[in-house]
């Protein structure tokens, strides 16, 4: 019997579709620690990952066959191992376009109305307000990986008046953005932006693709949001730009290194905003994530392969 493994904190109309949808299976729910190890040997579908289904799952004799991640990043993942067992990798990638966008604006109205400088006089009682305020409208937002969730942001920055530049890999223009640039022509998008926002995953290509030379080519006045992964900032740089006003400011979901230590310095800069990687958290994260694993369960059920998300192994998304 074919058996699928899911770790996801579906909804019982979700399990009940998943049922459904491969009546003949054995299908198993259950947090990591509540399940058998042996399961993942057997299991051909695995939803959601823990150190069991490294160790049972990718045994040469073991069975499975695909890999839903609950996810959108896959750069904690033994790529290598599951590229050369044949594993078909699919993410939870899409899911996170709506919080992680609506944080990104946070992160930019924050700066723009000064809500970070407001937070921290309101915590010594100072009525102090700054010289001079900001708005987003007619201001220009580099959007560093113009994907799904690109897209979202986006549609959310036009809302605000503002101009949006998408740069990806591919010149296919991107919805909700007024030009779109390859990753190639990356310095010649970031000296016209007033907001540099990197959505982009970590690869061995996207590693320390922020650095000196290109803080040195944003504007004074432009700020820095890092969304995607904290390896793709180098971190002693963007250090020295903020202190040295290379730019104005960063907004952080994600650092290298992650957790950031207590004694680093961004914690202590006055013009940066830092937020524990939480820009896909949401109150709705496990019903989308339920949504993605029954489309793609549906599509391998039918074809053998799921429909969205597949990651290719040579590019590491």
């Amino acid at each position: 019997m074919r058996t699928l493994v899911c770790m996801f904190g579906l909804s019982e109309e979700q399990k009940e579709a998943v049922r459904k949808t491969v009546p003949d299976w054995k299908v198993v729910f259950g947090r990591p620690k509540e399940l058998d190890d042996a399961l993942f040997w057997e299991a051909e579908v695995v939803c959601g990952w823990s150190p069991a289904v490294e160790a049972e799952g990718l045994k040469p004799e073991s069975k499975l066959r695909w890999l839903q991640s609950y996810s959108a990043g896959v750069d904690k993942m033994p790529l290598e191992k599951l590229a050369q067992k044949g594993v078909l990798l699919t993410t939870a990638s899409g899911i996170h376009g709506v919080p992680m966008s609506e944080l990104t604006i946070g992160f930019m109205l924050s700066f723009a109305r000064g809500l970070h400088t407001a937070v921290r006089n309101q915590s010594k009682h100072n009525w102090e307000p700054q010289s001079q305020y900001g708005e987003l409208k007619d201001k220009t937002a580099g959007i560093i990986g113009a994907g799904e969730i690109g897209t979202e942001l986006g549609r959310l920055l036009k809302a605000f008046g503002m101009k949006t530049l998408g740069v990806r890999r591919s010149d296919k223009p991107a919805e909700y953005m007024d030009e779109t640039f390859t990753i190639d022509r990356l310095n010649d998008v970031l000296p016209q932006c007033d907001y540099v926002v990197n959505i982009l995953p970590y690869t061995r290509e996207t590693e320390k693709l922020f650095n000196e030379e290109r803080f040195a080519l944003m504007k004074r006045s432009a700020y820095f949001i890092n969304i995607g992964r904290g390896p793709s900032a180098d971190t002693e740089t963007l250090v020295t730009a903020l202190r040295e006003g290379v730019i104005a400011g960063a907004g952080l979901d994600v650092t290298d290194p992650e957790p950031l230590p207590k004694e680093h310095p961004l914690w202590e800069m006055d013009n940066v905003i830092i937020t524990p990687h939480i820009g896909g958290n949401s109150d709705r994260y496990a019903e989308r994530a339920g949504e993605i694993l029954l489309e793609n369960l549906k599509a391998y059920a039918a074809t053998g392969r799921p429909a969205r998300n597949v990651v290719d192994y040579e590019r590491e998304y």
